[in-house]
């Protein structure tokens, strides 16, 4: 019988924009305060790109780390995978990061799930990798909701910022596994509760017959809604995961979830008994960098060290379409030193 094929967490690497805007600065434009923003959602901060750094380059610095940090070249790679929703080019983003980082012997594609996406994106891998026709691959989350959010809008202007994170992921023996669960979910009836949709607007075109103009609309969110979803659909799925894999919450040295609010995290920390320092959160810094924000924070956790080589970590991301999933992870790669990664130059 063949041997089982598991995948490891082997390197990570994040790319930011060089600008960072307070919320104090917000104030300067909406009617909101730093202490408004902060009580209601945990953020002290976000990063927007400026001209010349996009999805591409801020996901190609992500990459370039994550392979430097699994000690890898780019012609290592099988696979790229993209978590995103708000590509350079609708046709795919991610083979424009295989072309600036070289990876000419990867196959590219990206993957649309929101917030969800990072997570959604690890697990197909694994799939590639058990299936043996991938032995490495790099799962790369990157947004740039700042291009879609309607700057005068005080309710989600203050929300959402600009990054990207990626993690390095190879085969490895079933006793070395990385991902040892998952649960995936989704929920269409509930999906205008956070949109960015197309625009309704039309051009003619001959007599009589008239196309829809490309565009979109800015993000639209029920905050209630989404916040009522979150922390009911989230400490279930995580139950389902830990029950499911024999594990309990006091067996877990993280929970890293989706950095959406704080409150949301709290809640569900509060619900598995987990204490707060054992939950990741750099939301004050970042804000919800949509499928950025789960490997953005592991990034940062293992660069300062506080994720070492064999914890156990559980992860949900959720958010539009409506969409949820969890995975039980455990960090397989060295332990990084230096800093977590600043802004990256455009390619």
């Amino acid at each position: 019988m063949a041997e089982a094929v598991g995948m490891a967490l082997v390197g990570c690497g994040s790319g930011l924009p060089a600008v960072s805007l307070s919320n104090a600065q917000l104030g300067e434009r909406v009617e909101t305060n730093d202490d408004w923003i902060r009580s209601r959602t945990g953020i002290g901060a976000r990063h927007v790109a400026g001209p010349g750094e996009t999805v591409t380059s801020l996901a190609s610095e992500a990459g370039r780390q994550a392979l430097a940090h699994a000690g890898w070249h780019a012609s290592d790679l099988d696979l790229i995978l993209l978590a995103t929703s708000s590509p350079d080019d609708l046709f795919g983003t991610a083979p424009r990061v295989q072309g600036v980082l070289g990876a000419s012997n990867a196959v590219a594609f990206d993957i649309t799930a929101a917030c969800s996406g990072f997570l959604f994106a690890l697990i197909t891998a694994s799939q590639y990798i058990r299936s043996g026709s991938v032995r490495r691959a790099l799962v790369i989350g990157a947004d740039q909701l700042s291009r879609w959010v309607d700057w005068d809008d005080r309710r989600t202007c203050v929300l959402f910022g600009d990054g990207a994170a990626a993690v390095a992921v190879e085969a490895c023996s079933g006793a070395n596994n990385g991902l040892l669960g998952f649960r995936m979910r989704s929920d269409g009836s509930r999906n205008g509760c956070l949109t960015l949709a197309q625009s309704e607007e039309h051009t003619s075109v001959v007599a009589g017959s008239q196309a829809q103009r490309g565009g979109f609309e800015p993000i639209q969110m029920n905050g209630q809604e989404v916040y009522k979803f979150a922390v009911r659909e989230v400490p279930a799925i995580l139950k389902d995961l830990l029950d499911g894999t024999g594990t309990s919450p006091g067996q877990l040295d993280w929970l890293l979830l989706h950095q959406a609010n704080q409150r949301i995290l709290d809640a569900v920390a509060e619900r598995f008994a987990i204490p707060s320092e054992r939950v990741l959160s750099n939301l004050a810094r970042y804000g919800n960098t949509s499928a950025a924000t789960i490997p953005l924070m592991l990034n940062e956790a293992v660069r300062d060290g506080r994720v070492q080589p064999g914890h156990l970590i559980a992860s949900s991301g959720f958010g539009a379409g409506l969409s949820w999933g969890a995975a039980l992870l455990r960090w397989g790669g060295p332990q990084a030193t230096g800093a977590s990664g600043g802004l990256t130059a455009a390619p």
